[in-house]
């Protein structure tokens, strides 16, 4: 009797915990139900680690492809901070996927009208697409690693047999027999086995911890591909139909998963039938035995393992796109052109989506654009502006501006270069290397192609610099290259008119202050501020005053000269 109500207590303790962990998932899920409603469309709270940073681009190194934005022009556009300005998924599939989208920028317009159905339905879907985010925070994240990284390391733990655990369990059956007849041997046969068992067990287990991180990520993305498979999205029925095919062969993978899943990993938790569980494990290795057999089975099937990935990161980056495009004061769908070889772009109001107060220029480019105009005025940031706006165009089927219409381009620029000091080579030929590569996509004539050059070759003298550039622009123009580049060299303005329109920023003067409108005008610049800066930041008159007629006399002669009569009157 005393068993009975022992055992009735035990039951109802446990039947408790259960009820109690159920009413804390509702409420959490009810509060994030409910933060998701609220907060759709403004600015991501999210942090990134440099782990979690760093294996971002694991499904993009899966899907290489010739025409993918490339290293240099990520980084050049910021395109790290792009992102993180876009990013407003829940899951690690989610990110990766819309890490590989921003950088697939020759996906081509049936591509992009299929991510606008998709984006315009789940908006007008409320319910269904907090359901899906619901889905997307509980597949979640696997720490500093992708599961990309897990499902290549698989065969790094060779083939794995269960044969030396079942021959193990084995040695308990004379042990267990020996108990009837000399109780005393048996139990000590038992203890003994049981040692052996925990001490291989943690050497064991430790080889095999990091996959089981993947393993659960795997259980997690059956379970919620199972959820999303009943979900109703016209604009999404051929994925949903494949995710119901690579399901049907990736269930099997749960039988008996709990041994290897529950218990926090193999740690001890609170719970009594948990404790138990464990124990169980350490002594007869049964979470170990379940994992080689998962092993086996998830080599076969890492194929549809991808394929569920991807499909249910696109939901989770469509809804992103979604939340940026809200977050916006406005925006524009591209009008994007296929199979053309002129290469034109035409933007109207157009802004950098990274500023929060940004001004706004319009652009006609039939044909190349140099930009002129002193320091800081804005052309680096007109450069960025254009650039990051034909990335997003596409890539996310989106743009900061009120109108975008131009072909689809291969994209390049040649802008915030540095020395690379691991490979031993100045700025300059690190310059000259990242302008190879365009002109070497110029010449094969495939696709139209846009680039963006800010100071063209600033590593070298100002002759070289001035000739070499130019000829460099003027190839760039003769093979039907789209290009945007600033310089501070008014020079080239006069031996490039034929080829690239002349447009300029500058600064104004008020009350003995410099101000900058950041307003797109046509022609060259005719101002220049670099020593009215020095003066500004106070640097010494004497400095000021030479400087300035230094450069009034080179204006003047062509010839630079430093004897102090001369520049202090400004002749020869």
């Amino acid at each position: 009797m005393e068993f009975v109500v022992f055992a009735g207590v035990l039951l109802l303790l446990f039947i408790f915990m259960i009820v109690q962990e159920l009413i804390q998932t509702k409420n959490q899920e009810k509060l994030f139900k409910k933060y998701l409603r609220e907060n759709y469309g403004k600015e991501p709270p999210k942090e990134y680690s440099l782990e979690r940073f760093a294996r971002l681009g694991s499904y993009l190194e899966r899907h290489k492809e010739e025409k993918q934005l490339d290293d240099i022009t990520w980084n050049d556009l910021g395109m790290d901070e792009v992102f993180r300005r876009i990013d407003r998924t829940y899951s690690a599939a989610g990110e990766e996927y819309l890490y590989y989208t921003l950088r697939n920028i020759s996906c081509g317009r049936e591509a992009l009208e299929h991510l606008e159905e998709v984006v315009n339905w789940l908006q007008e879907q409320e319910n269904i697409k907090v359901r899906i985010q619901l889905l997307m925070k509980r597949l979640g994240h696997l720490g500093k690693y992708s599961l990309y990284d897990y499902l290549d390391n698989l065969d790094y733990l060779g083939e794995r047999s269960n044969r030396k655990i079942v021959l193990g369990n084995l040695l308990y059956l004379p042990f267990l027999l020996l108990l009837f007849v000399q109780p005393a041997m048996g139990t000590i046969g038992i203890v003994l086995c049981m040692l052996w068992h925990i001490m291989t067990y943690f050497r064991e287990k430790k080889v095999i911890e990091p996959y089981i991180i993947s393993f659960a990520y795997v259980l997690r993305l059956i379970d919620v591909c199972e959820e999303l498979e009943k979900q109703k999205i016209p604009a999404y029925r051929r994925e949903l139909d494949e995710l119901r095919e690579a399901l049907k062969s990736l269930r099997e993978l749960r039988r008996g998963a709990y041994w290897v899943m529950a218990g926090n990993q193999g740690k001890i938790g609170g719970n009594p039938l948990d404790i138990l569980a464990d124990y169980l494990r350490m002594i007869l290795h049964l979470d170990i035995f379940q994992f080689n057999r998962m092993l086996e089975k998830l080599r076969k099937k890492t194929g549809q393992v991808e394929n569920m990935l991807a499909i249910t990161g696109y939901l989770d980056m469509a809804i992103s796109v979604g939340g940026f495009r809200k977050s916006l004061e406005g925006y524009c769908i591209p009008k994007l052109e296929e199979d053309t070889e002129k290469a034109f772009l035409h933007m109207k109001k157009g802004w950098h989506p990274l500023l929060s107060q940004p001004v706004k220029n319009s652009i006609r480019a039939d044909r190349g654009i140099l930009l002129t105009g002193s320091n800081a005025s804005g052309k680096s940031t007109f450069l960025k502006m254009v650039a990051v706006n034909a990335v997003l165009a596409q890539t996310i089927h989106t743009c900061a501006a009120e109108s975008y219409h131009a072909p689809i381009f291969q994209i390049f620029s040649s802008m915030a270069l540095r020395d690379s000091m691991e490979n031993g080579e100045s700025y300059y030929i690190v310059e000259i290397r990242s302008l190879k590569r365009i002109l070497d996509a110029a010449g094969e004539r495939r696709t139209p192609v846009l680039c963006f050059v800010d100071e063209v070759l600033r590593g070298t003298n100002t002759v070289e610099r001035i000739a070499a550039a130019t000829q460099i622009l003027i190839r760039l123009a003769e093979s039907g290259t789209l290009g945007f580049a600033a310089t501070h060299d008014i020079e080239m303005t006069e031996l490039l008119k034929e080829y690239y329109d002349n447009y300029h920023f500058e600064e104004v003067i008020r009350d003995g202050d410099i101000l900058f409108p950041y307003q797109l005008l046509p022609g060259k610049a005719s101002t220049r501020n670099a020593i009215r800066l020095l003066q500004m930041m106070g640097y010494e008159e004497q400095i000021i005053k030479k400087a300035s007629g230094q450069a009034e006399n080179f204006l003047k002669t062509g010839k630079w000269i430093n004897t102090p009569a001369a520049i202090s009157e400004g002749t020869t």
